[in-house]
């Protein structure tokens, strides 16, 4: 019997069901990005959380031992917000938005712009072991 990541997962790949899905540079930009957490972290478990009216079918959410980012597509841009990216270190300097709380922060990417892949993967990396940082203080 399937379980409720394996169930969720094969709705996700049905077209219409994942914002992903999207037939312009953003659905393209945002399976891009879940393809990068994927070979960042084959462990990453995705979760589509907080949907509304405007967005019934929610926000793509990877966790691994904690919540790692959220994938948001606006009219603009595709956000990723790392939960608890003011904790990351950020070499590259991909984070471009969300700069001056203390928790989050965010990268937008623009219709045009490509992130670098290496990079990125770094911060999904550093992101998996702070969570599992925080796991072992516990």
């Amino acid at each position: 019997m399937p379980n409720s990541n394996q169930e969720r997962s094969n709705r996700n790949s049905q077209k219409g069901d994942d914002p992903s899905q999207l037939e312009d540079w953003r659905g393209v930009t945002l399976s891009r990005i879940r393809n990068l957490i994927k070979q960042a972290d084959p462990d990453v478990v995705e979760e589509q959380k907080w949907s509304k009216p405007t967005n019934p079918e929610g926000v793509p959410v990877w966790s691994h031992g904690g919540m790692i980012c959220t994938g948001e597509i606006y009219k603009s841009h595709v956000k990723v917000t790392f939960a608890k990216g003011a904790s990351l270190k950020d070499p590259s300097h991909l984070f471009n938005s969300s700069l001056e709380g203390n928790a989050r922060r965010a990268i937008d990417i623009r219709e045009g712009e490509e992130i670098d892949s290496e990079a990125f993967k770094a911060l999904i990396r550093a992101a998996v072991a702070l969570n599992g940082d925080s796991v072992r203080r516990k």
